[in-house]
């Protein structure tokens, strides 16, 4: 058994998160990315059988649809509701997502945090 590993990169989306007023009250840009690990069996890889595999725009549509109508005190609680997203389907043996927060500190170009799940 091969292990398939999806990568989903710099998905933008725009989303409430933070604590301070301005930021409850519009929405800022984060990026995700997210990192998803199934086995691939032989009907996957040697017959190409859809039904076997992953589909990451169902995986990818309950992401963004989870952030854009969120609200998020803080950065952990996104992270980890998008990660429970991803591990959702059955057959997810690994997940990691790391969100990106542009801007967040007025000298860095972005404030991160990665959450990760093994089953």
């Amino acid at each position: 058994m091969q292990n398939a590993i999806i990568n989903i990169t710099n998905l933008r989306l725009r989303t409430f998160i933070g604590f301070n007023p301005e930021e409850r009250e519009k929405k800022q840009d984060v990026v995700l990315n997210i990192e998803i690990h199934y086995p691939a069996d032989t009907e996957c890889i040697n017959h190409d059988e859809v039904d076997h595999a992953l589909n990451y725009k169902t995986v990818t549509k309950a992401v963004i649809k989870l952030v854009e109508d969120g609200h998020f005190l803080l950065l952990e609680k996104l992270v980890a509701d998008v990660l429970s997203e991803c591990h959702r389907h059955h057959s997810v043996t690994y997940a990691k997502v790391r969100v990106d927060k542009p801007h967040a500190l007025r000298f860095a170009d972005s404030v991160s945090l990665t959450l990760d799940w093994h089953k």
